[in-house]
């Protein structure tokens, strides 16, 4: 089953969802970073809720960034998405080891407490942004509350990420399901009786759950409509032109400062290590 993501209603519109399937993504973002399982797991997760949060954008160039930052020795998380299934993400620590928990890998453990900061792009003069303390560390914890307490939308969020005894990605995705203001206790209390039969995302995914699938098993009773399908992936970006540009927006004094030096210049992108060398002749196009 290759990456995508489906958005749909039910309830006669009662309830929005959204279900993503990132194993590629994720595997992706691995290799890119050689992350450790929890590592791994931790930006797998957060990619997958930045996929679904981008896709609830309207604009063509809307940009969200999500940005989680602990105390634990992952130190933190970034991750951007577009509203047309692109992400990108990286970890501050991406070797960070800790103890499983329960048999599983502890993502909370390895992010401990702190803060997860959402930045939305709108093309406006500011982007919004808005933090919340993080609640566990697990990150669907953490969005479920970002969009209570920030969005005053009552959702749930479940993420997963499972590796295999190579440390390969597994299964990866995950859903979204909010309520709207109109939403009755009836639909409400369903909709809480199926969640709770739920207790795993991976799960769902190792029994062949796709994303419609694991809407169907949440929502299925209420008159489910998919209404979008779109594909999501791994997408950097990044290029030598871009980085150039972002070199000549230094002021003049610290760009003669490296031509001084008169060594090559080598620009790591944190998204995906492609590393870019700018020689002291292209430096000084713009000195001159």
């Amino acid at each position: 089953m290759s990456d995508y993501m489906v958005r749909a209603t039910a309830a006669d519109n009662q309830i929005r969802a959204f279900a993503v399937y990132t194993k590629d993504v994720t595997e992706q973002a691995r290799k890119y970073h050689n992350t450790s399982p929890v590592a791994t797991a931790a930006l797998g997760r957060l990619m997958s809720g930045a996929l679904m949060m981008g896709a609830m954008m309207k604009g063509e160039k809307d940009l969200l960034t999500l940005q989680v930052k602990g105390s634990g020795p992952m130190k933190g998380i970034t991750v951007t998405a577009d509203a047309k299934g692109n992400v990108k993400g990286f970890v501050q620590v991406p070797s960070v080891i800790v103890p499983a928990k329960n048999g599983k890998l502890d993502v909370g453990g390895a992010v401990g407490s702190g803060f997860l900061t959402v930045i939305k792009d709108l093309g406006m003069k500011e982007p919004y942004s808005s933090s919340i303390d993080l609640q566990t560390g697990e990150i669907g914890d953490d969005l479920t509350y970002y969009f209570a307490s920030s969005e005053q939308v009552p959702s749930s969020v479940g993420l997963g990420v499972l590796m295999d005894k190579q440390n390969f990605v597994k299964q990866a995705g995950g859903f979204i399901i909010q309520l709207m203001p109109y939403t009755s206790e009836e639909v409400i209390g369903k909709l809480e009786r199926n969640l709770s039969a739920v207790t795993s995302v991976t799960e769902l995914l190792e029994q062949g759950a796709t994303p419609e699938g694991i809407l169907e098993r949440l929502l299925g009773d209420m008159e489910l409509g998919i209404t979008e399908k779109m594909p999501v992936q791994y997408s950097c970006g990044c290029s030598k032109e871009r980085f150039k540009r972002a070199l000549f927006t230094l002021p003049k004094k610290d760009l003669d400062d490296l031509i001084a030096e008169e060594e090559d210049i080598e620009i790591v992108c944190q998204f995906c290590n492609r590393k870019y060398t700018f020689s002291c002749g292209e430096l000084k196009e713009k000195s001159e």
